[in-house]
């Protein structure tokens, strides 16, 4: 990470961030701002086998042909697009004239939105921006691992100057298949860690980015990729209250998921989804698909293991209306298991002090809160805070909610950007 920081919240900046403040303390009071232009529809063109042995031809009039045929263009109106004669581009198609003049086949590709490099041409900075990928992928599993270990806001500092200027390049249209995947796999980055750091009124962004992510695995054609977008785009709908359109997204992840780790994490987060949505049956097929694999397989990862096991099913009882079970759950397997990852501590915390409210027992759940709450306002963690608000609050502990409301505050004033 760099050492420069941030002028607002003083978080480490990005090594692409130029701007003195942070991207993270924009995003708190704006939506993120990318790239207005749509993805050219060259881009997707390129991500069936058919477009993949065109480009792999290089041949200028295989891949005119096959753009027409999925553009549904005449030689006429692509002719126009070009600005060129038809004559002109019947020739080209048919091979009676071949194009070697460099400005005529840049033309071409930057109308058309092709990569510039299937025409035997080169942008100048076609060798800055192929640099930038290969770095691309080794960013965003940095930015994976420092959210991972708590540190949201670097991982989204790191990965927001990437992720533009992958976005930028797409709707240029000058992306290839490799590229697509690694601004799929940024865009889901960047949505989680969105998803992390910004409150609650504010996850729509989040689950926009995942979202996105989506749409690109929808093309590409890798199930593996897919099942871990939409696990990510459903898990940040359920944050944003979609909850019905997260099942959807978690129980087609499920499906998809081929190795134990990969399932277990469907299966986690649609538990979790089903207990909030109120659904016990879901929940209950959900939790206990969780537990078997875990029993059957022995893998782990960050949502497959036993603490993440008991704080889902902890919060599903509750939210299913079964208190007495998450009681007796708690007092039998508290303390047994340690967390993958720091802010799962403080999910637990919360979800441990909101059993104990049910339970009655209210001093045992201030303390947990007023601990979880310190340690959500060092971990930057607003939507966690807000739990403990909306806790508070139904339970009329007058204190703990006033706290929780002055941490929140602070936390809002240190991410948000001074003018």
């Amino acid at each position: 990470m760099s050492a420069r920081r941030c002028g607002a919240c003083r978080a480490p900046l990005g090594r692409l961030v130029t701007a003195p403040v942070c991207p993270t303390c924009h995003t708190r009071r704006t939506a993120p701002v990318m790239p207005s232009q749509r993805l050219v529809p060259a881009v997707w063109l390129w991500s069936s086998p058919e477009a993949t042995a065109a480009l792999r031809s290089r041949d200028l009039p295989m891949i005119l042909r096959l753009y027409r045929r999925v553009n549904g263009l005449s030689q006429e109106s692509l002719a126009a697009v070009l600005d060129y004669d038809k004559s002109y581009v019947s020739m080209i198609e048919t091979g009676r004239r071949t194009i070697g003049d460099v400005s005529t086949r840049r033309h071409i590709a930057r109308v058309l939105g092709l990569p510039m490099h299937v025409l035997g041409v080169t942008d100048n900075d076609d060798a800055d921006f192929a640099a930038m990928i290969q770095f691309g992928d080794s960013a965003i599993r940095l930015a994976e691992i420092a959210r991972q270990a708590g540190r949201a806001v670097e991982a989204v500092n790191e990965l927001w100057p990437l992720v533009a200027r992958l976005e930028a390049r797409a709707a240029e249209g000058r992306a290839e298949r490799d590229t697509l995947l690694l601004l799929a796999q940024g865009r889901a980055a960047l949505g989680v860690s969105l998803g992390t750091v910004l409150p609650e009124e504010r996850l729509a962004a989040a689950a926009r980015w995942t979202g996105r992510a989506v749409v690109i695995a929808e093309r590409l054609g890798d199930a593996e990729f897919l099942a871990h977008a939409l696990r990510m785009h459903g898990n940040e709908l359920r944050k944003a209250d979609h909850v019905g359109a997260a099942i959807a997204r978690l129980s087609r992840a499920e499906s998809l998921s081929e190795d134990p780790e990969s399932r277990g994490a469907a299966l986690a987060l649609l538990a979790r989804a089903a207990g909030e949505h109120g659904d016990r049956d879901l929940f209950d097929r959900a939790i206990t698909g969780y537990r078997r694999l875990l029993d059957d397989v022995g893998v782990q990862g960050l949502l497959f293991n036993p603490f993440t096991l008991r704080e889902i099913q902890l919060r599903g009882l509750l939210a299913t209306g079964r208190a007495a079970e998450a009681v007796r759950l708690l007092a039998e397997v508290q303390g047994t298991c340690a967390p993958a990852a720091p802010q799962w501590h403080i999910i637990e915390r919360i979800t441990t002090g909101q059993v104990l409210l049910a339970a009655g027992h209210r001093d045992g759940a201030v303390e947990t809160f007023t601990a979880a709450l310190g340690a959500a306002e060092a971990r930057r963690l607003p939507h966690q805070i807000q739990r403990v608000i909306r806790a508070a609050d139904s339970a009329e502990l007058t204190d703990l909610s006033a706290g929780a409301h002055e941490a929140l505050r602070r936390l809002d004033n240190q991410l948000t950007a001074r003018e």
